[in-house]
């Protein structure tokens, strides 16, 4: 029951975001956002969606080998692609990592630990998000309305400490495993020693915080693209902050395969910094479609087996062998 209202409250929310937004600004914000996508804009956002699901498919794989779990890149790169895909189709935003989660864990037979790769690779993106933000909003706090300002000043450390407080933890922790108590507790002491051994052992972070740091350098990319479609021309140094702020909204649990909250963020941001609300929410529009255009691989992934299997095989056809004949046999000299 819980889950299901919440369920509910999460997509009444995002609608409740692109109703507004359609009563404030019109519809032709987003129609303008469907029509300029061209060829050269799709073009991009594959070369870019794929550059940018090798790095984070690589983040996952590194935290997976931490926790002893097999992972090839090659597959993690296909189960990243297939993610994203159902991400982008499903209503609640997050199925896909779910999707590959418990098929990883089921693979390597330790669904908990799967579950925790994937957990632990996506937390690594969203700190990176979060501290990036952080020092852009820093540097032009203008970007921000002032009434917003406060409250993700106060996410924003909150976040920090909460996982400066979980990193203490698990650090004391060690690998001390509790074995008796709750399943709870039992499930704690997992998740503090995945949390240590995956993220935040010396020779486990800096990869994960470098390949969050391009992968996010390759979200800023696809933007700017997105931008330039929608016709802005305004400078990249100006254009940051509306669009690392829109990043950041994308985080928030209240989505429909994305969209929502970015929409609201972004003709807010692009508002305040003097780019014009409506141009943000056109730029926003294009940005989730051509994100959508750089998971479609997933498609191809998910469909694969199936096509695979339904394919016509040729029939075999058995070779004849011949009976040899003896000497002596009818017909034959010796």
């Amino acid at each position: 029951m819980k889950r299901a209202a919440w369920a509910w409250l999460r997509t009444l929310a995002a609608a409740g975001v692109i109703g507004l937004l359609l009563w404030r600004l019109g519809t032709r914000a987003i129609l303008d956002g469907l029509s300029v996508i061209d060829l050269r804009a799709v073009c991009a956002a594959l070369a870019i969606g794929l550059i940018t699901t090798v790095l984070t498919a690589w983040r996952w794989c590194l935290v997976a080998w931490r926790l002893g779990l097999r992972l090839p890149l090659r597959n993690g790169v296909a189960d990243y692609y297939r993610a994203l895909f159902l991400n982008g189709v499903l209503p609640a935003g997050v199925l896909g990592d779910v999707h590959r989660a418990v098929r990883h864990g089921r693979q390597e037979g330790d669904v908990g630990r799967g579950v925790r790769a994937v957990v632990l690779e996506r937390a690594a993106g969203q700190v990176v998000t979060v501290a990036v933000a952080g020092v852009v909003l820093a540097a032009r706090p203008t970007v921000v309305p002032p009434r917003f300002r406060e409250a993700l000043t106060i996410a924003g450390t909150a976040v920090v400490a909460a996982v400066l407080v979980v990193s203490v933890v698990a650090v004391i922790a060690g690998d001390r495993r509790t074995r008796s108590g709750s399943r709870w507790r039992r499930a704690s002491a997992d998740s503090l020693r995945d949390l240590r051994r995956g993220l935040l052992a010396r020779d486990a972070w800096p990869g994960a915080v470098l390949l969050s740091v391009l992968a996010f350098a390759g979200h800023l990319v696809l933007f700017l693209v997105a931008a330039r479609t929608a016709g802005s021309t305004a400078s990249f140094a100006r254009l940051l902050p509306p669009m690392v702020v829109t990043l950041l909204a994308m985080g928030l649990p209240v989505n429909v395969a994305g969209w929502g909250p970015r929409e609201g963020m972004a003709a807010l941001a692009f508002g305040t910094a003097g780019l014009g609300a409506a141009q943000g929410l056109t730029i926003a529009v294009v940005y989730g479609v051509l994100s959508f255009v750089a998971s479609l691989p997933g498609a191809g992934v998910l469909l694969w087996p199936t096509l695979v299997r339904a394919w016509p095989r040729p029939a075999r056809v058995r070779a004849v062998r011949p009976v040899p004949r003896r000497i002596g046999d009818a017909g034959i000299d010796a």
